[in-house]
């Protein structure tokens, strides 16, 4: 997540399940208007104090996080009060009525949260990492590979993966090799989208050239 104090003008990013703890490298996305961090490790929602002057949050995804806690009204009040100009939130649209109880239920965060040494990641402790798996079910695993496997190809100006396409991905393939190749794929889409039209067509060819690669070494191997 460190690459977004370079990207100033990034306008979604998408970085669920990823060991994220620390919200500090995107207070400067001004641009930022979509935001998913479902399922990853951060802990305070005084983490939230890096995205209140973030003016163009329409969208954030935080749920599945620590810091929701065991109070989900607490929680999305708390979040509603310091982002008010949220239009939805973990996927469920924003209402003025609770926008108005937010002012009442919600806590107003001040401070960022005391840093912690603990560097966003894969987690170290393979015992973590179990406890972890044994949380998720196939289903939900499989439910957020395609809803973000789509929404990567949305970006790209592609057509969505039909949920069938997916019959014979494993959910459990939530290593740290697997995070490793998401957070890559991740930070070239975030990279896209500084290049103007001569770098991207430099990438759609070199795109071109190692899909063809691909193709042709499936139909070998078929």
């Amino acid at each position: 997540i460190s690459i977004c104090r370079d990207l100033p003008n990034i306008e979604v990013i998408t970085f669920s399940v990823n060991g994220i703890s620390d919200l500090e490298p995107l207070n400067q996305c001004q641009n930022l208007s979509e935001l998913y961090l479902r399922k990853n490790n951060i802990a305070s929602l005084n983490e939230l104090f890096y995205l209140k002057n973030l003016p163009r949050l329409r969208v954030l995804w935080l749920s599945e996080n620590p810091c929701c806690g065991p109070d989900p009204h607490h929680y999305r009040m708390t979040v509603l009060r310091n982002l008010p100009h949220l239009q939805k939130l973990d996927n469920q649209a924003v209402t003025e009525e609770e926008l108005s109880q937010a002012l009442v239920d919600g806590e107003e965060i001040t401070a960022p949260p005391a840093r912690k040494n603990v560097e966003n990641g894969c987690p170290e402790s393979s015992e973590s990492s179990a406890a972890e798996s044994t949380t998720e079910t196939e289903s939900e695993l499989l439910n957020f590979s395609l809803e973000e496997t789509n929404k990567i190809r949305e970006q790209l100006g592609m057509k969505p993966v039909p949920r069938d396409k997916f019959s014979s991905f494993s959910p459990r393939e939530m290593d740290c090799s697997r995070k490793t190749r998401n957070n890559v794929l991740n930070a070239i889409l975030l990279l896209m989208k500084e290049l103007d039209s001569e770098g991207l067509e430099i990438v759609q060819q070199a795109a071109g050239r190692r899909l063809q690669a691909f193709r042709k070494k499936e139909l070998q191997e078929e």
